[in-house]
């Protein structure tokens, strides 16, 4: 009984941020329908569900698409649909006949979302690349690092997700809500290269405000601020610090025994690097769980910096929920959460074709109908 309830979603297979968002669409309770290709449809289905954690929540139909009957299978889907996904480069749904023109030909009210890095147009429009192109022509990458070093690409949670499925997902919403006022479709373009730049807005509005360098490492926020890092303990594991507001300064001075003399003025920062030398010996004298034993639960702004693993297991997260187990597989719920509707995760990821015969049953196809398309190979 999720909040998207109600919503059907076709979501044209692909891979990153496209599938995530069709993972964030499902996980709030909307009916998302993966069109796989057919050539990967696998005979028989392996018995146990595909390691997918991004794939999760929906049900598979196997097209091909190169055939008329194929595209026209998946248009008699859209026809029902709120909305499509697609995660190709620019053009290549138009060329398969299944663009936005085509689908809102047939359902006028279609939200129609493209999840592309460089966008729909512009002169990177048509060329490949991945997340770590994407967030360095945001200028979103450059900030990231410490003084002195190169530039530390964040995985790809900055722009295949943050910047690219997030935003996708955040656009649907969007359209559907409007085309239900308007009784018109709409497409969204979700370009990672955008979406990364949005991310940094806070970045931006420091730089105006005079209070972030041009170099990397030396600022408040980016590890250059004795207040706000990650600090090696005596076992090599770390733990995080987050002591900015003047309150917490002090709690962090009054747990490690230190003084402002010790360290300097919070927001000196000619005395910024003496001050993490001084943290960072005090810091390696002790074990992780010696300083969350004196840190834990305080105002410090503190936490142990976990491993996946340990994540998962950590008391805080365990009572929230934060992780949860499908089908032997652990990963993070659904966020946020809600007080009514509440979301959860729909099941494991399907095998590509494991519900052809249930997907075309519901949107009307008689066993007439999906017994030819499967004899011309059309669906498999």
């Amino acid at each position: 009984m999720g909040p998207l309830e109600g919503l059907t979603i076709i979501e044209l297979a692909g891979i990153g941020p496209g599938p995530f968002c069709g993972m964030m669409l499902s996980d709030m309770g909307a009916d998302v329908v993966r069109v796989d290709r057919a050539s990967a449809v696998r005979r028989p289905a392996p018995d146990r569900p595909p390691p997918d954690v991004l794939g999760r929540g929906r049900s598979s139909l196997g097209v091909d698409l190169k055939q008329a009957d194929g595209v026209e299978t998946v248009m008699r889907l859209v026809e029902q649909a709120d909305g499509v996904i697609e995660g190709f480069r620019p053009g290549v749904t138009e060329r398969l006949g299944l663009g936005p023109e085509d689908c809102m030909a047939r359902n006028p009210a279609l939200v129609y979302g493209r999840m592309t890095g460089w966008g729909q147009e512009g002169p990177y429009a048509h060329a490949a690349g991945h997340d770590i192109n994407y967030i360095s022509l945001a200028g979103a990458l450059e900030p990231i690092g410490r003084r002195g070093e190169g530039p530390v690409p964040p995985l790809n949670m900055l722009g295949d997700f943050g910047g690219g499925g997030m935003m996708l997902a955040f656009g649907m919403v969007c359209g559907i809500l409007e085309a239900r006022r308007s009784g018109s479709g709409q497409v969204v373009d979700a370009a990672m290269v955008d979406g990364a730049a949005t991310l940094a807005n806070f970045v931006w509005g420091l730089k105006a405000a005079g209070m972030w360098g041009p170099e990397r490492g030396t600022n408040l926020l980016d590890t250059g601020a004795p207040c706000y890092d990650v600090y090696r303990c005596a076992d090599d594991e770390y733990i995080s610090i987050g002591s900015l507001e003047p309150q917490f300064y002090a709690e962090l001075l009054e747990k490690t025994g230190l003084t402002e003399d010790d360290l300097g003025p919070q927001h000196d920062q000619s005395s910024w690097p003496d001050a993490k030398d001084r943290l960072a010996t005090l810091f390696a004298s002790k074990t992780r769980a010696e300083w969350c034993e004196l840190m834990e639960h305080s105002d410090v702004c503190f936490a142990p910096v976990l491993s996946m693993e340990d994540a998962a297991k950590h008391p805080h997260n365990v009572h929230r929920g934060t992780f949860v187990d499908v089908d032997g597989m652990t990963q993070a719920g659904p966020s946020p959460r809600f007080s009514r509707t509440e979301p959860k995760v729909q099941g494991s990821a399907a095998h590509p074709g494991q519900h052809t015969d249930k997907v075309l049953a519901r949107f009307g196809f008689s066993p007439e109908d999906t017994a030819g398309l499967k004899g011309s190979g059309a669906v498999a």
